[in-house]
């Protein structure tokens, strides 16, 4: 028995997939006992050292929330300059002028291809010898523009590829009842490219959620990483556990924007109730005013 993607594995492929898995799950079993043993041999298991973060509330008023605080801005402020960002240089690289295309594929490509750590380590000095923003907000001004650098180029890349994706028809429609080229990319191509966009996208705000962690362990930015080297120092060198929740609140913290992008990409799916856009009776009239569409096709797309 086969499907169309796939055949159905027979007696023998059930049986050696059976053994695999038996086999990988022992491994990763004993994997697990073995970094048990050599924690609880290290003292770094002992209640003493997760103790703090249960009874102490100080633990998170000074440390772990103040540093939450300065990552979260520092991810929100990236978010909203690299989203629109993106998308500008996104529909830049898909303009039929030379002079608009040439430029935006450049800046793309030159700023996809550094790594966020050289571009937050270049802004800082930057800042550092040609402006007078202070050293104590220096790190996080350094932050955002890397993390806005490098993810408004990939954003942008993500922004394009959606749009190339659609059926070449929707853009040859929308242009055959009048509409000129920004007004398709607005009415007809960006809504519709959204939904297929929206993963890839979210899937990036999810790495510049986690990139803030490069300015608290180089850059000295009072991040939620950066918490873990004082807050280890005062409660006896819980560092094993200062780690852990720090990586259990960044789990949480993504898991909440992944888990929100997939609601919101299943409610966009189901507003949908046709592939193609809905002109309404002022797009017309403008339309007619312009003297791109005769009133005889006006008449024909209401109706």
């Amino acid at each position: 028995m086969s499907s169309v993607l796939y055949d159905v594995p027979g007696p023998r492929a059930r049986r050696r997939n059976l053994i695999l898995s038996v086999a990988f799950i022992a491994v990763f079993a004993a994997a697990l006992w073995w970094v048990y043993l050599k924690l609880d041999e290290k003292n770094q298991l002992d209640w003493v050292k997760w103790e703090p973060f249960f009874t102490d509330s100080r633990v998170w008023t000074t440390y772990i929330f103040p540093g939450l605080q300065n990552t979260l801005i520092a991810a929100a402020l990236a978010m909203v300059i690299a989203l629109p960002l993106g998308a500008l240089f996104g529909i830049s690289r898909l303009s039929d002028h030379r002079w608009v295309r040439w430029p935006s594929g450049a800046v793309v490509e030159f700023f996809r291809a550094i790594p966020v750590l050289i571009l937050m380590l270049f802004a800082n000095a930057a800042y550092s010898e040609f402006t007078d923003i202070s050293s104590e907000d220096r790190p996080l001004y350094a932050v955002v523009t890397g993390l806005v650098l490098y993810n408004a180029s990939v954003l942008a890349e993500i922004v394009r590829a959606g749009i190339l994706s659609l059926p070449k028809g929707q853009s040859e429609a929308a242009m055959a009842v009048g509409l000129r080229k920004g007004q398709t990319m607005r009415y007809v191509l960006l809504p519709q490219s959204v939904t297929a966009m929206l993963p890839a996208i979210v899937s990036q705000l999810v790495v510049i959620v986690k990139d803030t962690a490069l300015g608290g362990a180089l850059l000295n930015f009072s991040d939620l990483m950066a918490a873990v080297r004082p807050m280890s120092a005062f409660y006896g060198a819980n560092t094993i556990a200062s780690f852990t929740v720090v990586a259990i609140i960044f789990i949480l913290i993504n898991f909440a924007l992944t888990s929100f992008a997939s609601w919101l990409e299943a409610r966009l799916r189901r507003s949908k109730k046709s592939t193609g856009v809905v002109v309404g009776a002022e797009m017309i009239e403008d339309l007619e005013t312009a003297g791109h569409a005769p009133p005889e096709a006006g008449n024909d797309i209401k109706g």
